[in-house]
């Protein structure tokens, strides 16, 4: 008998550990928030490298243009 009250007492304390508190699961939301925040600004960020980058390429390909064009005349 004292098995079966120590193993239902545990299988009890266990469910209840598992439960996570309504504070917890704000805290977690809002760490999510932050890190997707996080992300998106990083991806925006990485866009903008981009566009500077190819911005870049295309002057130096230009300037590249016009000094073959003046080097043939």
């Amino acid at each position: 008998m004292k098995k079966v009250l120590f193993l239902a007492l545990a299988a009890a304390s266990f469910s209840l550990a598992s439960c996570e508190s309504k504070k917890e699961e704000a805290t977690e939301q809002a760490a999510e928030n932050v890190e997707a925040s996080g992300e998106a600004k990083a991806d925006a960020m990485e866009e903008k490298a981009d566009e500077v980058r190819d911005s870049t390429a295309n002057a130096a390909d230009q300037m590249e243009e016009g000094a073959d064009t003046t080097a043939t005349k």
